[in-house]
């Protein structure tokens, strides 16, 4: 497939660290949040077995902040996600599915909060600003809503530990998952959470202050050296292993939390208040027709720029695949699809056609390891 250049503009927007991972030697952008987001350094299978295996840094400034503050900043943050906020505590990372009115998913974001009155949002690609200051105006809630300046770095993969360590001391290993605090460095104070986008662990750091985030930057690839650290970015490979759900890839605006497995973060039972959670309880009551699932496909060879349909063996359409990807651990291409019912389970069979040639699937559950 031809690679096009991207075309720079002040809507689509570098980030503090481009200038370093350029020269680094990233091979390709994707966008994110009006942003650029690094999506390749060289070859992806090369750079999945060193996330596997070391420690990366990610320039992740793509994954935007939505500051919401002020007397009923907890009532607006409420309102936008199924999962029940009202025990949340501060110095914690929340992942909560913001839903509209008809339960159609409008982001899966990490909610941070940050003080009683004080909340990130920390969002996946699509534009949660707006819709928040639609409901803040709607109901005339007293809230400041706007974009920090933010500019997020991760650090990932099994020796990110000893890495953070070396810079910030023993505190930061004994920081509990999704949980967050400050950590100074360089005359600057970062929160840093243990989050990120793949299951090898690790940490985010959101940079407040460009000038020491630079540094920081720059002393993680000065210390990492004895960890064999490399600049890399969110792995497709590892990702969808992991089954880590991508924005606009397997899920979106059309699609509800229980379809997509994330039942665990729907609290339908409780007292709170948010938006869609009489459609939501619909849904329940009826239960869904489709369900997000694993698929493995009988070939080494795939790329995804769009949904591709499932069928059965008496060539009934039974799904669409939405991501794929071929994985050196299964030896075969493995993809994430929304699937009709009765066939979700995981004996079912499938012919998918790719490039003109019919291949053979077979449904799994996520993640796959």
């Amino acid at each position: 497939m031809k690679n096009y250049s991207i075309a720079r503009s002040r809507r689509l927007r570098s980030t503090p660290y481009t200038s370093r991972i350029e020269k680094q030697g990233v091979t390709a952008y994707t966008s994110y949040n009006h942003m650029l987001l690094p999506a390749a350094f060289g070859s992806l299978e090369d750079s999945y077995h060193h996330l596997k295996e070391s420690v990366q840094v990610w320039d992740v400034a793509g994954e935007r902040q939505v500051e919401i503050s002020g007397k009923d900043s907890g009532k607006l943050v409420q309102l936008m996600t199924c999962r029940d906020l009202s025990k949340s505590k501060i110095g914690r990372c929340y992942y909560c599915p913001i839903i509209d009115d008809k339960a159609g998913l409008i982001n899966d974001p990490v909610i941070l909060k940050l003080a009683e009155e004080r909340w990130w949002i920390s969002i996946a690609d699509s534009d949660v600003i707006l819709f928040a200051k639609g409901l803040a105006i709607g109901n005339k809630f007293d809230v400041k809503i706007f974009e920090p300046n933010v500019d997020i770095l991760a650090v990932q993969g099994p020796k990110s530990f000893k890495l953070m360590e070396k810079i910030f001391g023993k505190k930061i290993t004994e920081m509990k998952f999704f949980g967050f605090d400050y950590f100074e460095f360089f005359g600057a104070k970062h929160l840093i959470a243990r989050s990120g986008w793949s299951k090898q662990g690790g940490y985010e750091i959101y940079v407040e202050n460009t000038k020491s985030g630079l540094a920081l930057y720059d002393k993680l690839f000065e210390v990492g050296k004895e960890f064999n650290v490399k600049p890399g970015c969110p792995n497709l490979i590892e990702r969808i292993e992991s089954g880590l759900l991508s924005y606009g890839n397997d899920i979106d605006n059309d699609d509800n939390p229980l379809e997509c497995g994330l039942d665990k973060y729907v609290n339908l039972d409780t007292n709170i208040n948010f938006l869609g959670k009489e459609k939501l309880k619909e849904v329940r009551e009826k239960g869904i027709i489709r369900r997000l699932k694993g698929v493995k496909i009988e070939t080494k060879e795939i790329i995804v720029t769009q949904s591709i349909k499932i069928f059965d063996q008496k060539n009934v359409e039974i799904g669409e695949l939405r991501s794929g990807v071929y994985s050196p651990h299964f030896e075969k291409v493995i993809g994430i699809a929304m699937i009709r019912k009765p066939y979700w389970d995981n004996s079912q069979s499938f012919k998918i056609q790719l490039n003109g040639k019919s291949f053979d699937g077979k449904v799994c559950d996520l993640p796959f390891i």
